[in-house]
């Protein structure tokens, strides 16, 4: 493997060897303390235009296989690692981890100290970065150049709608970045499934009857989107049970009044302990969180707190008092991560059986 490097926008410089796409590209760079599942993280949406850098030292031991993606099309725009593995004895293996990463023409870098590359985007926060074959002055000026987007939910959500299938209840989920855990979930419980565009209107939801409406995870900052999206959730929160998560935790919290915030550091990673407020219980499960609701914009009138990260207090979840309307900051599909949180989809699944009323 060739000699590879990693600059950061504040002038540091690692030097690796490349693995995956020979391919130069530039992302934010974030760091993940899973201990598992490179493979959902690396295809979930939410790290569009983004380098994630893996703190479990070894990654790829268990190859890539057909059960453990969250899209179609990653768009990461890097990987980097301390050792990633060549050989995997997993009877699921269809490909090595470099085998896909340039198949999907993403750069790898291994050999990188990514315990001390960890602390120090702890400490900074995320910056621009760049996976590059030569470490000099114009490298650098191309990363400074470099303008990332803001219009990531459009780069990854469906243009059109899709069914997803089932014979239970009607289920509308807007796609702002969608983790095909959630549609996985959803599907388990029967649910017959449509997938929307993020820019779908009121109308066009409730021309489909759903019985319920999802909200999904999605990558950027929630302010991005257009205001009509807050007032899509406005219109339907009062009308139809929702079930809100992660970037669609944030952008419920907004329609209801909420501020969003920059959260430092970020969440990413799997094992958060979330205490449920109600009843005390401790669940464990996966984040990737940029931001937060400050809980000093919260209208307790309107919204109670359901959730609360127990690391740094942040809030994880919230409730409405009046409609069956509910959001978790976290991933509650599991994937990857624990499993424990998936009574949430029940939760919701309840909430919209007791909407409908007996059916005769």
């Amino acid at each position: 493997m060739a000699d590879r490097y990693l600059i950061l926008e504040d002038g540091s410089v690692y030097l690796g060897e490349g693995f995956g796409s020979p391919a130069v590209s530039t992302g934010e760079i974030v760091f993940n303390t899973s201990m598992t599942g490179y493979q959902e993280i690396i295809t979930n949406q939410i790290y569009h235009n983004q380098i994630i850098a893996f703190t479990q030292p070894t990654i790829g031991s268990y190859g890539i296989n057909h059960d453990s993606y969250e899209s179609i099309l990653p768009t990461v725009k890097g990987v980097v690692v301390r050792d990633v593995a060549s050989i995997s004895t997993n009877r699921q293996r269809r490909w090595s981890l470099d085998q896909y990463l340039k198949q999907q023409n993403i750069p790898g870098i291994s050999h990188i100290d990514t315990r001390h590359l960890a602390k120090q985007l702890r400490a900074s926060g995320p910056m621009k970065a760049s996976i590059v074959d030569v470490a000099d002055a114009h490298a650098f000026d191309q990363l400074g150049a470099t303008v990332l987007t803001n219009q990531q939910v459009a780069a990854v959500a469906t243009p059109k709608p899709f069914p997803n299938p089932g014979t239970g209840l009607n289920v509308v989920v807007v796609d702002f970045g969608l983790k095909h855990g959630i549609l996985r979930e959803l599907s388990k419980r029967r649910c017959n499934v449509t997938v929307l565009p993020y820019t779908a209107t009121t109308e066009e939801i409730i021309n489909l009857d759903p019985d319920g409406v999802v909200l999904s995870t999605g990558p950027g900052k929630p302010q991005d989107l257009p205001a009509s999206v807050l007032t899509m959730i406005q219109n339907i929160q009062n009308r139809i049970p929702l079930f809100a998560i992660g970037l669609g935790h944030e952008l419920f919290a907004m329609a209801n009044g909420a501020q969003i915030m920059k959260l430092a550091p970020e969440h990413h990673g799997a094992n958060h302990p979330i205490r449920e407020v109600i009843t005390n219980q401790i669940i464990y499960a996966s984040q990737g969180q940029g931001f937060v609701v400050d809980p000093d914009t919260v209208d307790r009138d309107k919204l109670i707190t359901t959730f609360v990260d127990l690391i740094d207090g942040t809030i994880q979840g919230l409730r409405f008092r009046d409609f069956p309307a509910f959001s978790v900051q976290f991933f509650p599909d599991g994937a990857p991560g624990p499993i424990e949180a998936r009574d949430v989809f029940d939760e919701f699944v309840e909430s919209m059986q007791q909407a409908r009323g007996p059916v005769w």
